[in-house]
């Protein structure tokens, strides 16, 4: 007996889900192999890089190059992908080969291949790339919740870059060695830099005071900016007025529905996550998994349950309430149906609410009238919501001081 569903299957889509997720991978692969079959390719990368976390501080780093010249940026930036379709954003990453080459993360100095690396990390604009492999590039992609997808990858064996131009901004920060790593982040976020640009400069080494430099596995960097801009925005909604009333935004995105609700009381935030059955991280379950996490007015130590998405969703609604000057509590909940077939990345969740709360808002006077409205745009039952919620139980349970006065009339 096959012990593998998807053996049997062979894409008659019995495990529920909308597409094959084997096939859209395949399809992919059969378009970038014929482009990829030798131990040399050149081509001009996004620019991209990444760096692996398994055996840390030993790990893998290495450049993204496809076998294409031209503005390839598309091809590794996340902030142009939103609308995008799943089958779009595989492809775009199938076409990036990923070299390989082992060091010590803090050994950041007197490496070619590593100081080769760093160069299109910093670089302003798609930079001409030329590698040596080992051996072919293995036509495979992984998937992960935090990071984008990755497609071919071959052990390195020597490589070059064409003429280039640093990003002014990150080339200050990256010259002025005595500049903490965090204040690096904040001032770029501040100048404009985008957050996946200041993301690989993270991974790379190139913040923070010269002794204290190293590598960072793509996945921390990722999710250390996050963290890092989001606090910084979260300091300045603390001081700004509260909303008047209760909103709520919507988006849907890659089969993922998304709320944010707004509440007008101190800065709150929570996050819930909806996995229907047949989803990434519901693959065999027959009811909605959910889980939550969220912080009060004080913030979290610990981090997160859900990990990145977390972090990315936070920055997002700091970054609307920031804009407009105001604080609110937020509660954004999410169901991820079975049409989200595969992980590709946190990316998706900064984007998704980004997008969800540049709309217009439905604005309600009451909590109830609130939810009256959600129960109406999910399928999944508010009691259920609520149960998971600690930021809505508080501000159904907690009584404020008008109550009080009001008592005493």
């Amino acid at each position: 007996m096959l012990s593998s569903l998807c053996a049997v299957c062979k894409g008659r889509l019995w495990c529920g889900k909308s597409r094959c997720p084997i096939l859209v991978k395949f399809y992919a692969k059969m378009k970038v192999r014929p482009l990829i079959n030798s131990t040399k390719l050149d081509g001009s990368s996004p620019p991209g890089v990444f760096v692996g976390r398994f055996g840390y501080p030993k790990v893998f780093v290495g450049p993204l190059i496809p076998p294409l010249y031209g503005d390839t940026s598309l091809l590794d930036t996340p902030e142009f992908w939103v609308n995008k379709s799943i089958d779009e954003i595989v492809e775009f990453r199938f076409q990036l080969v990923r070299g390989m080459y082992l060091t010590n993360v803090k050994k950041v100095e007197g490496n070619r291949i590593i100081e080769k690396t760093r160069e299109i990390a910093l670089a302003k604009s798609s930079i001409e790339t030329e590698a040596e492999f080992k051996k072919k590039p293995v036509v495979k992609i992984t998937l992960s919740s935090e990071v984008q997808p990755f497609g071919p990858s071959a052990p390195i064996k020597k490589f070059d870059v064409g003429n280039y131009k640093m990003d002014k901004r990150i080339e200050k920060a990256y010259y002025d060695t005595d500049l903490k790593a965090v204040d690096a982040v904040i001032t770029l976020y501040k100048k404009g830099v985008l957050i996946s640009r200041i993301q690989k400069a993270f991974s790379v080494g190139a913040f923070g005071l010269k002794r204290n430099r190293k590598f960072v596995p793509t996945r921390w960097s990722i999710t250390a900016v996050d963290d890092i801009i989001s606090k910084n925005l979260i300091e300045y909604t603390k001081n700004y007025p509260i909303i008047n009333e209760f909103r709520v935004y919507e988006h849907t995105q890659l089969d993922n529905k998304w709320i944010i609700l707004m509440i007008p009381r101190e800065w709150c935030y929570e996050l819930i996550e909806a996995w229907y059955p047949k989803t990434l991280w519901n693959p065999k379950g027959r009811d909605v998994a959910m889980f939550s996490d969220h912080e009060f007015y004080d913030g979290r130590k610990e981090y997160a349950d859900i990990g990145g998405c977390y972090y990315a969703a936070r920055l997002a609604v700091n970054e609307a309430l920031n804009k407009e000057r105001r604080q609110a509590g937020v509660v954004i909940l999410r169901e991820a149906h079975p049409g989200y077939i595969m992980p590709v990345g946190v990316w998706n969740v900064r984007e998704a609410v980004r997008a969800a709360v540049k709309k217009k808002p439905r604005k309600f006077e009451t909590l109830k009238e609130a939810l009256s409205y959600i129960s109406g745009k999910l399928e999944i039952s508010i009691s259920k919501w609520l149960s998971h919620s600690n930021v809505l139980k508080d501000t159904i349970q907690q009584r404020k001081i008008i109550d009080f006065i009001e008592r005493k009339k």
